[in-house]
Parts: C-alpha cells; structure tokens; sequence
C-alpha cells in the first residue's frame, strides 16, 4: 500500500491491535492477505461512507474486506 489515508492505523496502533487478531487456522491455507490492509479498508470505508465497490484499489479487493469485516462483528 502507498497511499496514506487519515483512517489507516499508525504502526503504534497496529501493535496494540495485532496481538488481538487471531491467528489463521491450522491446517487450513496460509493467509495471503495483510490483516493490516484489510483493516485499514474497513476504516477507510467506515470514515468516508463510500460503497463498498467504490473501495481505492490501495486496499485488498472489496470483496476480501467485505468478507473479512464479517470475521471481525463476532
């Protein structure tokens, strides 16, 4: 990611958070994805109010957001 936007975590904020995402299942596939982008994502759309398709193409694809944002309510 190259573009920096007001929502994305700073790395202090990052540290206090990624001891809080769980790890990846084992045995199933490694993850492929940043958690750290996809959350920046989430940010980014929760502080502008865009649609979800409308997601920069600095993040992951909308879909893996929208997809991973549901791992996250619970």
């Amino acid at each position: 990611m190259e573009q920096v936007y007001p929502s994305d975590l700073t790395e202090e904020q990052w540290q206090v958070i990624a001891p809080l995402i769980p790890p990846a299942r084992p045995g199933g596939r490694p993850r492929r994805v940043n958690i750290q982008a996809v959350l920046n994502g989430i940010f980014y759309i929760l502080r502008t109010g865009c649609a979800w398709r409308m997601l920069t193409k600095d993040y992951p694809p909308w879909e893996t957001v929208y997809y991973r944002r549901l791992n996250y309510q619970k």
